[in-house]
């Protein structure tokens, strides 16, 4: 039985890094940090109804984002971290909030 994202899947931050953890069944560990002092782009993907939103991440030093479904543990966490910390625009994200799925929002939009 695989189980939720949230057992396997963690989010967690402090003053100057983000940490995902992620121990999936039958596969490899993977850790890493996020400098927040890094972040150029932030990116929430409405899941809708039955799919986990994701939060994707971008940094200077690696082209590829960061995915952080919501549904992590500590996820909601550091969504509400995000938007305190203007990385991401607050009106945006309630629109983001309230869209029906599918849809992808941006930070800055440019």
């Amino acid at each position: 039985m695989v189980g939720s994202i949230s057992d396997w899947y963690e989010v967690s931050f402090d003053d100057d890094f983000i940490h995902i953890k992620v121990e999936p069944p039958d596969r490899d560990e993977i850790n890493a940090s996020i400098r927040w002092d890094e972040i150029i782009r932030i990116c929430f993907k409405t899941g809708g109804l039955y799919e986990s939103d994701e939060i994707l991440i971008f940094i200077r030093s690696r082209p590829e984002s960061y995915l952080i479904p919501s549904e992590a543990f500590g996820g909601a966490d550091l969504w509400g971290e995000i938007v305190g910390r203007d990385l991401f625009d607050a009106t945006l994200a309630i629109k983001a909030a309230t869209s029906p799925g599918g849809e992808l929002f941006c930070w800055p939009k440019d």
